[in-house]
């Protein structure tokens, strides 16, 4: 029971040593958890993590477009198109993304056949995803205002001018740039790029 008292006393008035103790301790168990959640996000974001479940079906899809092989060697890796850069909406993201892999991992999307019959639904989720955020994953590589359109294509400049009067997002034109497009019969798709409109007929 004294040694109760004892300890009770303590704690009401701890010691400037015990304070610095619990304050240093505090600190590092901070950096440790910190630096082991933006390591689990690192991990989480590459190419290799992501070909665990999709190398039956979209890594090699992504492998056969100008995003992984170019003539300027710039490869936009997964997390690059599918997970925001900046910090909160990156958060936000790979919690919605755990429940993805849950969902794998329950078998509703674990075999190139069952992931098909998903892929419009899927498609149509990361679509509305990009559309909301203004497709923020696309224009840290692209943006119209460092655009010089005088360089492009003529078609792909009455695009991107028209586009940026309409109020258009890269999403809305370049639906099927890495991935093939999901069955898009009965779908209103809306503008599409020229490789788009070839996978979807």
């Amino acid at each position: 029971m004294k040694a109760l008292k004892s300890f009770c006393n303590w704690f009401k008035s701890p010691s400037k040593m015990a304070v610095g103790v619990v304050v240093l301790l505090s600190a590092i168990a901070g950096v440790l958890l910190w630096g082991g959640f933006n390591l689990a996000i690192e991990e989480t974001s590459t190419e290799e993590f992501c070909s665990q479940c999709h190398m039956n079906d979209v890594v090699p899809e992504y492998r056969q477009t100008i995003h992984y092989t170019n003539h300027s060697g710039v490869r936009a890796a997964c997390a690059d198109c599918h997970l925001p850069h900046e910090f909160i909406p990156k958060w936000v993201r790979k919690v919605q993304a755990a429940k993805e892999v849950y969902s794998y991992f329950m078998g509703h999307v674990d075999t190139k056949e069952k992931f098909e019959a998903k892929r419009l639904e899927m498609a149509q989720n990361e679509w509305k995803r990009m559309k909301a955020n203004n497709s923020q994953e696309c224009r840290n590589c692209h943006n119209f205002n460092s655009m010089d359109f005088s360089q492009q294509k003529s078609v792909a400049e009455r695009m991107h001018t028209a586009a940026m009067a309409e109020g258009k997002t890269c999403i809305d034109c370049h639906k099927g740039i890495a991935h093939q497009l999901p069955d898009m019969h009965g779908v209103k798709s809306g503008f599409l790029s020229e490789d788009a409109k070839k996978e979807e007929k």
